[in-house]
């Protein structure tokens, strides 16, 4: 067996658990039903399929080794990773909008927005996996062969270019986002004709958590997609793995990232787990703009 092989299986096998575990907690919990917790299912449902993904490439190389079937689990890696950052892309939109149009925020509009954002995200991943799967591959050809195989020059070439097209986009969302909190922070201390302690320091926490939350993000996919449009077929495939075993691990930390950080999925996990919940501990809701 190759250990990074078994790395990588032991990878999807954690990203799954904890995505199932959110994805049911959403869909246990009626009142988990907002445009917020729309998106992170959406994000949890995506990474979940990618930890399946990761654990089928393992079974399927070692058990049922066929380069039919390693191009469908590629085709479907490919699929459930893209749906996966397109869910973040989606997400840094949301929360764009609930500060840029807080007023109108909560209508029927944005809630079509959220689902149209949603739909075009998991139609272009869908796309993007079934390319490899409809013979934009390289088994017939070794020639044209990626890092990636069986995925050819062009086709991660165009994967890289995306991510780094919708990193950019996060990348200027979020400094939008930080312009938007720090004037807000900046129109209350005038109110109140001075800036406060605690004014400060919750400009500094929410600077500062989009700082993580996008550096985790950039930390985790830029080594990888640096390496696919860089790299050459020749080189040693511990290059590949050292590169692509970080970029697992986004889909490793968004759960704790963007799910259970939030009180109301905490509480969700209490009344699943414990099937009661009482409320010893107040809860507060944190609204689409926390960050």
């Amino acid at each position: 067996l190759n250990p990074w092989d078994v790395m990588l299986c032991v990878s999807g096998t954690a990203i799954a658990c904890e995505n199932a575990l959110v994805v049911a907690i959403i869909c246990y919990s009626p009142a988990l039903r907002t445009p917020m917790f729309v998106l992170v299912g959406s994000l949890a449902t995506a990474d979940l399929l990618a930890g399946l993904g990761l654990i089928l490439n393992f079974v399927f190389q070692y058990v049922i080794p066929s380069e039919t079937v390693s191009l469908l689990t590629v085709g479907f890696l490919v699929a459930s990773f893209a749906a996966s950052v397109s869910s973040l892309l989606a997400i840094t939109v949301d929360r764009y909008l609930s500060l840029y149009n807080a007023l109108t925020y909560y209508s029927e509009r944005t809630v079509l927005c959220i689902h149209t954002m949603l739909a075009g995200a998991w139609g272009v991943s869908l796309c993007l996996g079934l390319l490899p799967v409809l013979g934009w591959n390289c088994l017939h050809d070794r020639t044209s062969c990626s890092v990636v195989r069986p995925l050819t020059k062009s086709n991660v070439t165009l994967l890289s270019a995306s991510f780094f097209l919708i990193f950019l986009i996060m990348l200027h969302l979020y400094i939008e986002i930080c312009k938007i909190v720090c004037r807000h922070a900046h129109q209350i201390a005038l109110q109140q004709h001075f800036l406060t302690a605690s004014h400060y320091v919750t400009t500094k926490k929410g600077v500062s958590t989009l700082a993580i939350i996008l550096g985790t993000f950039g930390a985790s996919w830029l080594p990888f997609a640096i390496y696919c449009v860089v790299g050459d077929p020749d080189y040693p495939s511990v290059y590949t793995y050292a590169t692509l075993l970080p970029a697992t691990y986004n889909s490793m930390i968004n759960p704790i990232i963007y799910a259970y950080r939030n009180q109301e999925i905490q509480r969700s996990m209490w009344v699943l787990f414990c099937g009661c919940f009482q409320a010893k501990v107040s809860f507060r809701s944190r609204s689409p703009s926390d960050v």
